[in-house]
């Protein structure tokens, strides 16, 4: 084998070797993305609750190694060791070994759902109960944070216990961007029977628009129509909220 430097070089019939094998695909990196698609950016500009589960795990690994792309990493590891039994995996050892990953990447995947257990543990780890527009603002009043309108759902069995959370969109709020089949679909599939809707302001004014009172209104027919009641739809700014509800 030759070693060369860099460069441009015509080579001969016996420079060329022929090979039945397949030439390797290019395989996609992530510095390779559209700056909007990278999961680090695509965090920045629009929250973690608008990346996959496969994508938040690439931005907690940080980079990959030399032999594996950082997006191609995450992917393997959700899916040869899955989403629901790698919660659960307290021995870094165990990890690596099995996935064939660092010690210092097994790490600091358990270290991530540790802290989530312990910060959950702090709420006692109850179910959490919304029968007022007060409650539903304790549970989403983080979405004030939100450098975009993001429009989302909580779903809640017959005892106001809440079964699911729904981010529906984001952008500014209109009619023709909430469409009540993607408000209630999650309600039928989760089997609540009645959801509150809310979404921010982050001009920081809590007077609900024209468009979001039309919103309102389409979205408590159609519940009527299928027996899902919309208990409230909330406006968040800041520290503050206003039931349209109540308006």
């Amino acid at each position: 084998m030759r070693t060369v430097s860099r460069g441009t070089y015509l080579l001969s019939d016996q420079d060329l070797i022929l090979t039945d094998q397949e030439v390797p695909s290019y395989i996609l990196k992530v510095r390779d993305l559209p700056i909007e698609e990278k999961p680090r950016e695509k965090l920045l500009a629009n929250g973690p609750e608008n990346l996959s589960v496969s994508e938040l795990m690439a931005v907690l690994l940080g980079v990959g190694t030399k032999k594996e792309e950082v997006m191609t990493m995450a992917q393997r590891i959700l899916k040869e060791y899955g989403e629901k039994a790698i919660v659960h995996q307290t021995d870094p050892s165990i990890l690596s070994e099995s996935l064939d990953i660092p010690i210092a990447k097994a790490c600091q995947i358990v270290a991530s759902f540790e802290l989530g257990r312990r910060f959950y543990a702090q709420d006692g780890g109850k179910a959490v109960f919304v029968r007022n527009a007060s409650q539903a603002f304790e549970y989403l009043k983080d979405m004030a944070g939100n450098k975009k309108e993001h429009f989302k759902g909580l779903y809640l069995n017959s005892r106001y216990k809440v079964v699911h959370e729904e981010l529906i969109s984001v952008g500014s709020l209109t009619a023709n961007i909430v469409h009540p089949r993607e408000v209630f679909q999650p309600a039928i599939e989760h089997g609540a029977v009645a959801v509150v809707v809310a979404h921010n302001h982050p001009s920081g004014n809590l007077e609900p628009t024209e468009a979001d009172l039309e919103v309102t209104s389409q979205l408590s027919a159609a519940g009527k129509i299928l027996g899902i009641e919309l208990l409230d739809h909330l406006v968040i700014a800041g520290e503050n909220f206003k039931s349209i509800k109540e308006v």
